[in-house]
């Protein structure tokens, strides 16, 4: 058992004790420590202690909860983690129907219950589905958040990559760009974030078949990340192109 995992235990069996079983910070605790499990990448313990906790927050807050919606949207993610898609399609759709009626549609968790579900869809290779719901939170995100906002931007590199998955080369550059100009001028350049959309252009790049632009960016990206980094950090920045972030 690590340290944290330890902690979490011990916080855990002390609320239960003090507090009951059932109580909001005791549901919290249980809730940590399925996230030590899922770091851990004890996916069964975690859904365990995940369903516990959703299936108490359902009878002791309610459905419409927020902590209760949290609950609901860490349990799907376990089960996306193992490629358990209907049942995290499921749970995605509650949550973020749950949230457009209590938090409106243009609240940030409500976009992010969008952008986790679009992901769902993406998994699941239907690219219409995604596509849509990605470009409603990249346009509300715009509107509501501005250009620059971190979020704004992950919804524009999650629409990126649904593009580039389905071979839409120019659309998916022409975010890319914008992506990378934008962490650039609001991050820096040598930002992991940074680096991260500059591998993400390079791959969009090679798969036009435009080496040289290609090479010139992870050239880059691997001197810079060999620099702030430093040559022991674990590799992969442009192997994380893509990465689905939620």
């Amino acid at each position: 058992m690590d340290e944290a995992e330890k902690l979490d235990v011990q916080v855990m069996e002390a609320r239960k004790r003090m507090l009951g079983a059932e109580h909001l910070e005791t549901l919290i605790s249980v809730a940590n420590l399925a996230s030590t499990f899922w770091n851990q990448g004890r996916w069964n313990e975690a859904e365990k202690l995940e369903v516990q906790v959703m299936e108490t927050s359902l009878r002791v807050l309610g459905a419409e909860h927020p902590h209760m919606l949290t609950s609901m949207a860490n349990l799907a993610s376990t089960y996306k983690t193992q490629g358990r898609w209907n049942e995290a399609e499921r749970l995605e759709v509650q949550v973020m129907e749950a949230r457009k009626r209590v938090l409106g549609a243009e609240h940030p968790h409500t976009l992010m219950s969008m952008g986790n579900l679009a992901s769902t869809f993406g998994h699941q290779g239907r690219w219409n589905e995604a596509e849509k719901l990605e470009v409603q939170v990249m346009e509300t995100s715009l509107r509501v958040l501005g250009a620059e906002h971190p979020d704004m931007l992950v919804s524009m590199s999650n629409l990126a990559s649904t593009f580039w998955k389905q071979g839409q080369w120019t659309e998916a550059e022409k975010l890319g760009v914008q992506v990378m100009e934008m962490r650039k001028r609001v991050l820096g350049t040598e930002h992991p974030h940074t680096l991260m959309s500059m591998a993400n252009l390079a791959f969009i790049y090679r798969d036009q078949g435009q080496c040289n632009e290609a090479e010139k960016l992870e050239v880059q990206v691997m001197e810079t990340s060999l620099r702030v980094l430093g040559a022991e950090h674990p590799p992969g920045l442009v192997g994380q192109c893509f990465a689905w972030q939620d």
